[in-house]
């Protein structure tokens, strides 16, 4: 056993036995799958309706026999002290809490029984191993936000060692810091990158802007792997072409597991073997693979907290080759609670207008990044880094291409900064609604 997952098992999270399980269920064949998800979706409800006493007061009435009758949790349902929500037999003293990033808008503090979690980790062991990745050989290069608090801080680094990651500090992402960066990437026999979108792709852009192919200057890179951000197919191209290796694209959440994850063959796959992901309509009743709705996922193992049909605040698609054994997410559209109000009375997603400006503003690779601000119906402000401050027959090319695809009549105010605002985690929202 590794270093690494030797120390999930001192902190009393049951990891060899977590991937035994994960292999039994990934031996179930095709044929039998659906039964295997109806047992374990019936199985974890009656759990929790049975030693949940907020969960049994969330459901109420409503008879949860059929599955698109058990009521949908959103986030705000989950916004009360984590003791009232935690199942009997599972005190706060024996789970593994944690807290969401709450780049949704609604925070909350989650937890996970030990065997849960630690079949997360399987999960994660076991898509990385696809390529080859090792939480124990591969060194990775690790661009993630940071605890700025001293103890915070030292766990992180002490977890880095563990795991064989050098991290990148992402709340300073200027060209001298690229170039730090750069150095370690000289230095350093790196095995794979992994980290937030926005970050790996600011560096991406730095070394485009020298020239650099990052695979001729660290031989040893393989792989880039992003996360916790939307990866658009352009900035994928980038990375690709400047690091010289696959990107591959990772989607999870904390109070989850790991959702989906890119194969070899370029499918992002989504994860049938701990969760059950689905898609619905307005009045959250399942849709038909092809068809956009809200991203809606059920926790299988959590039985020290519910996270049954639980509202994750995305909008996506599932491929109609979908298997139930094998599903595929076609698409990942966008944040639901991003969406833009237009004077005209339309609402449109609000990564439309990130979209719309992105296929303008990096023309010429003058912007480095930026961010879409809603202030008011018709006011919109946009907030970019860039070497040198935007022309005005610019700004008129970026106003025209929203008229197009929008509505006219649009107030656009542009703002040039240093730096953009992340989160706390080092995350960037792309789109944000002050309304």
């Amino acid at each position: 056993m590794n270093l690494f997952e030797l120390s999930l098992k001192l902190n009393g999270f049951p990891i060899t036995e977590a991937k035994q399980f994960l292999e039994k269920i990934q031996r179930i064949p095709e044929s039998e799958y659906e039964e295997y998800v109806e047992k374990a979706r019936a199985e974890i409800v009656a759990h929790h309706l049975d030693t949940n006493p907020f969960y049994k007061d969330f459901v109420g009435s409503r008879n949860t026999a059929r599955w698109a009758d058990v009521p949908v949790m959103q986030k705000s349902d989950l916004q009360r002290p984590l003791i009232e929500r935690l199942s009997k037999g599972f005190p706060k003293k024996k789970v593994y809490v944690n807290k969401t990033s709450g780049s949704s808008g609604h925070p909350f503090i989650f937890a996970k029984d030990k065997f849960c979690h630690a079949l997360t980790w399987a999960e994660i062991i076991d898509r990385f191993g696809w390529y080859g990745l090792s939480f124990h050989r591969s060194y990775q290069a690790r661009f993630y936000g940071i605890p700025l608090d001293s103890i915070g801080y030292k766990k992180e680094r002490f977890k880095d060692w563990l795991g064989r990651r050098y991290r990148f500090p992402i709340f300073d992402l200027s060209n001298d810091k690229m170039e730090e960066f750069l150095e370690h990437f000289r230095k350093k026999q790196f095995d794979h990158i992994n980290g937030y979108t926005s970050s790996i792709v600011l560096f991406a852009k730095y070394l485009n802007s020298k020239n650099i192919i990052l695979s001729k200057i660290c031989p040893s890179l393989r792989y880039c792997v992003v996360t916790s951000e939307m990866l658009f197919e352009d900035d994928k191209k980038l990375m690709e072409k400047t690091f010289g290796v696959p990107v591959i694209n990772e989607y999870g959440a904390s109070e989850l597991d790991l959702i989906a994850f890119t194969n070899k063959a370029d499918e992002f796959v989504l994860n049938s073997e701990t969760l059950y992901v689905e898609i619905v309509d307005d009045y959250d009743n399942p849709v038909p693979h092809g068809t956009p709705g809200r991203v809606v996922i059920t926790s299988l193992y959590n039985k020290a907290h519910p996270m049954i049909r639980y509202d994750i605040g995305d909008t996506g698609v599932i491929d109609p080759k979908s298997t139930m054994k094998k599903p595929v997410l076609a698409k990942l559209i966008g944040r639901t609670n991003d969406i833009a109000r237009l004077p005209g009375g339309k609402t449109v997603p609000g990564l439309t207008f990130y979209y719309v400006t992105k296929s303008v503003i990096e023309d010429d690779g003058n912007v480095r990044e930026f961010v879409i601000e809603q202030n008011s119906l018709d006011s919109f402000k946009i907030i970019y880094v860039s070497e040198k401050e935007l022309t005005t027959s610019e700004e008129n090319t970026i106003k025209n291409a929203l008229y197009t695809y929008l509505e006219n009549d649009l107030r656009l105010t542009f703002e040039r900064r240093e730096v953009l605002d992340r989160s706390k985690r080092g995350k960037l929202k792309q789109f944000t609604s002050l309304l």
